[in-house]
């Protein structure tokens, strides 16, 4: 078994290497031990968020933001956030008040996001392709199993279930 090149360092058998993982159903794998590729599952997925893994003190969702859209200006109170863009570009914005978010900068692959929990923030895609990333929040902010399809259907689930 090969992983990145290379063969897989724990496993001469492929149908035992893990490490390697192609994801093709995007569903909820948590609180299940659980390896992967998680740049090619960021690709591959076109929902807004759906999150691959729940835990009881971690969560990771994959999202995809429409080219011109964004996440949309918000605040976790008691979350922390990591986001990583694996695909497109952005504009993400941090700060201490809904009217004040004076971190600013241009995001693009590879780059990686800490949100403090308390902070407003958002992300914007500034590119002409979506905007491929994921996100990890501790603890968890969605319900286990949370896919939103669209933008709109995650703000009508936020709005009715406080998430």
């Amino acid at each position: 078994m090969y992983y990145k090149g290379r063969p897989c360092p724990y496993h001469a058998d492929a149908q035992m290497c893990n490490l390697s993982k192609q994801v093709t159903k995007l569903t909820d794998y948590g609180p299940n031990p659980f390896a992967f590729n998680i740049e090619e599952a960021t690709k591959i997925n076109n929902t807004f968020r759906t999150a691959i893994w729940t835990g009881e003190h971690l969560q990771v969702t994959l999202m995809s933001i429409k080219v011109g859209e964004d996440i949309g200006l918000e605040i976790h109170p008691d979350v922390d956030q990591f986001l990583r863009i694996e695909d497109g570009q952005g504009l993400i914005l941090i700060g201490d008040t809904k009217d004040r978010v004076d971190f600013k900068k241009l995001v693009y692959d590879g780059c990686a996001i800490m949100i403090p929990a308390g902070k407003w923030h958002n992300l914007i895609n500034t590119g002409n392709t979506a905007l491929k990333l994921y996100s990890i929040y501790s603890p968890p902010q969605h319900p286990h199993g949370t896919v939103h399809e669209t933008k709109e259907i995650a703000q009508a689930a936020e709005k009715n279930n406080g998430y």
